[in-house]
């Protein structure tokens, strides 16, 4: 039986791990540009933040499974405006955003 400690430690860094994604993706959504952004890494980070909530539910892993299916949502919003503005003709940045005249 886990303690209230370690339980209270795997939420706690899984929360502050979850939270750091979440200005990347206000960021991505609001400015548009994604020119600075990795799509391999992207791609793969989603795909593993995913096989860790698989992993969560399998093990029945509280922090794991919370965690990971949080993460998903930002992670998958960066991912999707990244695989857009990468298809030819995909959305350009928002005037006034990084790499481009105001």
């Amino acid at each position: 039986m886990e303690s209230l400690a370690v339980s209270a430690l795997g939420y706690g860094a899984a929360s502050l791990t979850t939270l750091s994604l979440f200005p990347q993706a206000l960021k991505t959504v609001r400015s548009g540009d994604t020119s600075a952004i990795s799509l391999r890494m992207y791609g793969l980070f989603t795909l593993g933040v995913l096989a860790w909530a698989v992993y969560g539910l399998v093990t029945a892993d509280g922090p794991v499974i919370a965690a990971n299916l949080i993460t998903l949502v930002p992670a998958s919003i960066v991912l999707e405006r990244k695989l857009r503005a990468s298809w030819p003709g995909g959305p350009s940045p928002r005037r006034g955003s990084q790499g481009e005249k105001s």
